[in-house]
């Protein structure tokens, strides 16, 4: 794996600006690698890794440039639960499965609460904020940044990076729908948007 200051010198580009988030991302992600015995997610190990990010913010831009991982290649998995953490999938690791669908070991890291304690501590004299944390968290030992736990991911084949299916059309709109992401109507094919309208997260303009 690239050193980390060159992969925070990566994910400064791919995000547009430097902050704490991003070397938090990056430190997080290299973890969950390392954590799991991947040396090289972008190449060599690169169909081994799927990655679940819990939050919309700057980490998951460091995640993504450090794993390899992109929403494009269905191997990042975003769970809109608006926490610093992150769950790192390896493929390679198949344990019991919870019914019929396969289950993976991963871990998943959590950023700790305390850490952001921990650079007004080291760096009392800083009062920005971030200045303070993108300082204390490039030197802080990774026990005193993240969570750490064990899990197990059950992730069925067509979330899989390479999943192949039919594409089918909505019986409504007409539009194609792919991955089996039709609505469970039991009759006519359905697409997500058409089965309950008023809840889909647009609405057309009136002409």
């Amino acid at each position: 794996m690239q050193s980390f200051d060159d992969l925070l010198r990566e994910a400064e580009i791919a995000h547009g600006h430097l902050c704490a988030g991003q070397i938090l991302g990056v430190r997080m992600a290299m973890l969950g690698c390392r954590l799991l015995g991947i040396d090289d997610p972008r190449g060599a190990d690169r169909k081994r890794l799927v990655t679940f990010v819990e939050i919309d913010r700057c980490a998951t831009d460091a995640i993504g440039v450090v794993t390899g991982c992109r929403l494009g290649k269905r191997a990042i998995k975003f769970r809109d639960w608006g926490k610093m953490a992150a769950t790192f999938v390896d493929l390679s690791a198949t344990i019991e499965p919870l019914g019929d669908t396969p289950t993976y070991k991963a871990i998943r890291l959590a950023a700790l609460e305390s850490s952001k304690q921990r650079a007004r501590e080291l760096y009392p004299q800083i009062e920005n904020k971030n200045q303070q944390q993108m300082l204390a968290y490039r030197e802080l030992p990774d026990a005193e940044l993240f969570s750490e736990q064990w899990v197990r991911v059950p992730l069925h084949p067509r979330e899989r990076p390479g999943y192949k299916s039919a594409r089918i059309a909505c019986s409504i709109c007409g539009e194609g729908i792919n991955y089996d992401r039709e609505a469970p109507t039991g009759g006519p094919i359905l697409c997500q948007g058409c089965v309950h309208p008023e809840t889909r997260y647009y609405q057309p303009l009136e002409p």
